[in-house]
């Protein structure tokens, strides 16, 4: 999955607090996952399944977040299918009142179970794409099979009227499929893609010679994206994430660091992003030990980053502030070792250049087999 896999709907007449409301959360029911993208954006020290919250903790969890003001659930992982209380757990968040959306690579899925998940009331499902075609797709994910797989859900997932967006992850060695993808999802009855750039935290960072898309295939991919959307106005929606590495302003990440959103980890503790952990020095509270409101009004990991007081310039005295809120503090800490300085996407920090240069150089490097991710914690790597 990626930080821009789901989607945030504001409720009509909410009353924000100063730092907003959470209206979503990105549940992680688990690590595990049968495919071994080498981009993933789980953490590196993954949580074993005996560590993983229990049916009746993440029922209480969602309870909870209903009392909140939460408006979504999005099942996510690793791979949510591997829970074998997957159906359980969907009919507890209808039952509180949660919007449910399944992010999902598809391939543990049966058509039984999708018919059971959406007689539990599931609303939606997103479904990752590696490529256009099994020779690349299956080639990325890591996994034989899992193309023709992915088709088979998301046609089912259509035949049960349930919405479906197409998750498609794109870089330097599967941009030239990207028209496909468009087509593809069309021919799905998908009505919303996100074309999602590679962001390079975690395990991608270690794939990121082999990933990093030229200047120029970003911007064929962008004239693309534009093109197919006033094609398929009203037919598809696209979003368009591009890698933050050629930006020159930074993207609001997850609305601004507690806002708007929180993620919970497959053991219960609660990140302000998904890849929060990536910052190290930062703790981060449990459901197992907190609750919900307390956390997201209390935690010290939510209130760190929360707002603009934190900034030091440049971003203190900038007037798009309170637009990117900063941009993107695991990026920050990932380029510059602190979380706290300006993010090295921004035109207006002392590292953009070097940023522009790096990526400019990786996108030319010659790799071109990946390190995959292996949940047993280990890697695999391809010629």
């Amino acid at each position: 999955m990626s930080a821009d896999d789901f989607r945030i709907i504001a409720p009509e007449g909410a009353a924000p607090t100063a730092y907003g409301l959470p209206l979503a959360v990105l549940a992680e029911l688990t690590h595990r996952c049968p495919l071994q993208c080498p981009y993933c954006s789980n953490p590196l020290e993954l949580e074993t399944s005996g560590a993983e919250l229990t049916t009746e903790e993440w029922c209480r969890v969602m309870t909870e977040l209903a009392d909140l003001g939460v408006l979504q659930i999005h099942f996510s992982g690793g791979e949510p299918a591997v829970r074998k209380d997957l159906v359980a757990l969907v009919r507890h968040a209808t039952e509180v009142g949660l919007y449910s959306n399944l992010i999902t690579s598809g391939v543990m899925l049966t058509k039984a179970r999708l018919v059971e998940l959406a007689d539990a009331g599931l609303a939606h499902v997103q479904i990752s794409f590696q490529g256009a075609e099994p020779g690349v797709a299956d080639r990325v994910g890591g996994f034989r099979g899992g193309h023709a797989k992915k088709l088979e859900v998301a046609r089912w997932a259509r035949a049960l009227d349930l919405p479906l967006t197409v998750n498609a992850v794109v870089h330097r060695q599967n941009l030239h499929q990207l028209p496909a993808l468009i087509d593809l999802s069309v021919e799905l009855g998908a009505a919303r893609m996100e074309v999602a750039h590679v962001q390079y935290y975690g395990w991608a960072l270690k794939n990121r010679q082999a990933l990093m898309p030229t200047r120029e295939q970003l911007d064929v991919a962008t004239e693309l994206v534009e093109a197919a959307r006033a094609r398929l106005r009203g037919v598809l929606e696209i979003d368009y994430v591009i890698p933050d590495y050629y930006a020159r302003q930074p993207k609001q990440c997850m609305g601004g660091w507690g806002r708007q959103f929180f993620n919970i980890s497959p053991s219960g503790k609660v990140l302000p992003c998904h890849a929060a952990e990536t910052i190290t020095g930062l703790r981060f509270d449990s459901v197992r030990d907190h609750p919900l409101e307390w956390i997201w009004h209390n935690s010290d990991a939510f209130n760190c980053y929360r707002g603009t007081g934190w900034m030091p310039e440049p971003c203190r005295s900038c007037d798009l502030r309170e637009v990117d809120f900063g941009g993107c503090r695991c990026q920050a800490f990932a380029l510059t070792g602190n979380a706290a300085n300006a993010d090295p996407a921004c035109a207006k920090s002392a590292r953009h250049r070097e940023l522009f240069q790096l990526a400019e150089a990786e996108s030319a490097a010659t790799p071109e087999g990946f390190l995959y991710r292996n949940f047993s914690g280990g890697s695999r790597e391809r010629r």
